[in-house]
């Protein structure tokens, strides 16, 4: 698995375009993904230790080796189960955004790799708009794989480890800047944390998109706009801050486009992802990435922000 965590990380096919390691799993009959750059391990389903005055999805805590693990019942908390267990469930290892977490599921299925390109954005319709749990539909042979924004679900169980605007506040009187900021994230929850973050830093001039192609397709009207009006790019865009895992189009593609742009390639990017590790950073820093930042550090990033572009 930890090999596998490697590959999936900064994996190219030749056009340039990223591969998606998805771990296929099941919960009910239900198809579901998740990044295998964030699974450390696989194991059967065992006995836990439950844990007194925890959130209703907190299963309990079991240490399979050195470490402490917290386990989530996906089932219980997705509303698809009851908050049972079989001895063939499964327990899904993670980390991520610097934090360790098991995921109770029942089956593990297979790891499929395909192109970022070919993970669809969920249909705010059918997946309920600003409050889904779905970050992507991913079509694998005649099977559609939904892709799960894990993130969400460990904020919505513990607030304390997602992004905290009280280091913001932290940060002292701020002046307002109207230089332009896109965003790209492809959580519908993370993003809109992110621009109350922005604003409550002085940034009030953000422009997000959920997904790199989209962010893409801006800068290149934007930079087209600014070459046929003489202006500089600045007026349009003073700084990209990125995800990796997106649909249609991952950080990276997007980090190496602007870059390879004559007319974009001084701009900064910041990647701010829960993959942080050495190995994406070696392969951020060779597309050019101006800084790598973990999420949740909300703060860490205002203050780079800061320092590249005022």
């Amino acid at each position: 698995m930890q090999e596998m965590r490697r590959k999936a990380v900064g994996t190219h096919v030749e056009d340039g375009t990223s591969i998606l390691e998805l771990l296929e799993f099941t919960i009910a009959g239900n198809l579901f993904g998740i990044n295998v750059a964030k699974v450390t391990e696989i194991m059967q389903y065992r006995k836990l230790t439950p844990m007194a005055s925890s959130h209703p999805s907190i299963e309990g805590v079991f240490k399979p080796r050195d470490k402490i693990i917290t386990v989530v019942n996906l089932p219980y908390y997705m509303g698809l189960a009851e908050r049972e267990n079989s001895e063939r469930d499964m327990l899904m290892l993670t980390n991520f955004s610097n934090m360790d977490a098991a995921f109770h599921v029942h089956t593990v299925e297979a790891m499929h790799r395909i192109k970022w390109s070919d993970v669809e954005k969920p249909d705010a319709t059918v997946y309920g708009g600003m409050d889904s749990l779905v970050t992507g539909n991913a079509k694998i042979g005649s099977k559609l794989v939904t892709v799960i924004d894990f993130e969400r679900v460990l904020f919505d169980i513990s607030p304390a480890t997602g992004l905290q605007l009280s280091e913001i506040a932290e940060m002292g009187s701020r002046e307002r800047s109207e230089k332009p900021i896109v965003i790209a994230e492809d959580s519908v929850f993370l993003q809109r944390m992110l621009i109350e973050a922005m604003e409550k830093a002085g940034y009030s001039n953000v422009r997000p998109f959920n997904n790199g192609r989209d962010a893409w397709e801006y800068l290149e009207k934007a930079s087209e706009d600014c070459v046929t009006q003489g202006i500089p790019i600045e007026s349009k865009v003073a700084a990209v801050i990125t995800d990796i895992e997106m649909p249609r189009m991952d950080g990276h593609h997007l980090t190496k486009l602007i870059k390879s742009e004559k007319s974009l390639g001084k701009l900064p990017v910041i990647v701010f992802s829960s993959l942080i590790d050495e190995s994406m950073q070696t392969r951020g820093e060779a597309l050019g990435v101006d800084a790598h930042l973990s999420k949740p550090q909300i703060g860490m990033l205002v203050a780079t922000l800061d320092r590249l572009i005022l």
